[in-house]
């Protein structure tokens, strides 16, 4: 036979994290890099998928995911090939009218 315990358990809250570590109010939202994306692509000149992996960390197919990402969001951008063996070159044309501010 077991005699059943005297002694209270410690109760722990439900979210642990909202008691200890309080989200600041309104802290800046770090630049991301959809929208960094974004900028490399409204250069005069547009970028290319060497450049954009570059500069935002990614392996050419991530690239060329997020640029069909923008297409499907709205964003139409286009790509003109230099020539003389150049990669092509991405920039955006229009955006849609949510970003467009």
């Amino acid at each position: 036979m077991t005699r059943p315990s005297t002694k209270s358990e410690p109760t722990t809250p439900a979210n642990p994290r909202s008691e200890q570590n309080p989200k600041p109010a309104s802290a800046p939202r770090a630049v991301t890099k959809k929208a960094r994306l974004i900028a490399l692509l409204g250069r005069k000149d547009g970028a290319d998928v060497a450049t954009i992996s570059r500069n935002l960390g990614w392996l050419p197919h991530t690239t060329r995911a997020a640029l069909t990402g923008l297409r499907k969001a709205g964003y139409d951008i286009t790509s003109a090939k230099p020539g003389n063996g150049k990669s092509p070159r991405y920039q955006i044309i229009a955006m849609p009218d949510a970003d467009a501010s």
